[in-house]
């Protein structure tokens, strides 16, 4: 809480410190879980150590950070419209980096997370529409399904957190809830889906604990931790982040082709 206009101590994180780090943690997740994803499609990732599980999982720390901030941007933004075009352009940008490295995997029908990122501002802006609830809520249920659609990722749940954390930021406890209700219920499916059937389920299933952890640490810096203000270099940083997204891709996929020649010389 402020007092005399200013912030507790404990906030000390502001949005560029935030997102580098949401960042950060993504990469070192997705760089230990796609190593083995493109190198053998459909390993049982029950079958590694618990820590490197563990280190996988931390990457679902970047998602819930980035709903809040479409939630943040919407309502700070000066432009919506401009904002929503942007994330779609970069969601067509970083959609051939999605196919270099999950193509051979997933086939061609396969979106990227900036989509979902693009749907759940549009869905945010659709439901603070001056409409019927009726129409409200099948309008965002249709950018759900388009969403679903794309097999991008996160969708449905995406733009769920983000209406939430629009609608519930003057409720802290509603907001609190509800976010931690939805990724539970995430969480729990993702386990019940991924796991039953793997080699150790109970790996499986501990690293969707430090998954939801993860998730709940996310919760807790923009809530708890974050001042609100932005960074040094707010325009670095804002770009910055679009560009490295498709960028990891890249990244990723030259380290796994380097150490596979490597290994054959």
């Amino acid at each position: 809480m402020e007092h005399n206009g200013t912030l507790p101590k404990y906030k000390v994180l502001n949005r560029d410190a935030v997102k580098y780090l949401a960042i950060l943690l993504m990469f070192i997740g997705h760089a230990f879980s796609w190593w083995y994803l493109i190198r053998e499609p459909g390993y049982d990732m029950t079958l590694l150590p618990f820590w490197e599980q563990a280190l996988m999982q931390i990457a679902v720390f970047c998602p819930p950070v980035m709903f809040f901030m479409i939630a943040d941007g919407y309502r700070y933004t000066r432009d919506r419209k401009k904002y929503a075009l942007r994330l779609l352009l970069f969601a067509l940008i970083t959609q051939p980096f999605e196919w270099l490295l999950f193509q051979p995997i997933h086939g061609w029908w396969g979106g990227n997370v900036i989509f979902t990122l693009f749907c759940s501002l549009l869905a945010l802006i659709v439901w603070e529409q001056d409409w019927r609830l009726p129409l409200r809520l099948l309008a965002v249920a249709g950018i759900i399904a388009v969403n679903l659609l794309s097999k991008s990722e996160w969708y449905g749940f995406a733009e769920v957190t983000v209406i939430c954390l629009h609608a519930f930021r003057e409720k802290p406890k509603l907001r609190l809830l509800s976010y931690a209700l939805i990724f539970a219920v995430n969480c729990g499916i993702m386990a019940l889906l991924g796991y039953a059937d793997a080699a150790r389920p109970v790996c499986g299933y501990l690293s969707q604990a430090v998954g939801f952890a993860a998730i709940m640490a996310a919760y807790a810096c923009m809530t708890v931790f974050y001042n609100a203000k932005k960074g040094r270099h707010p325009v670095f940083a804002k770009w910055f982040f679009y560009a490295f997204y498709p960028a990891h891709y890249l990244i990723i996929f030259l380290i796994e082709r380097f150490t596979r020649e490597r290994r054959y010389l």
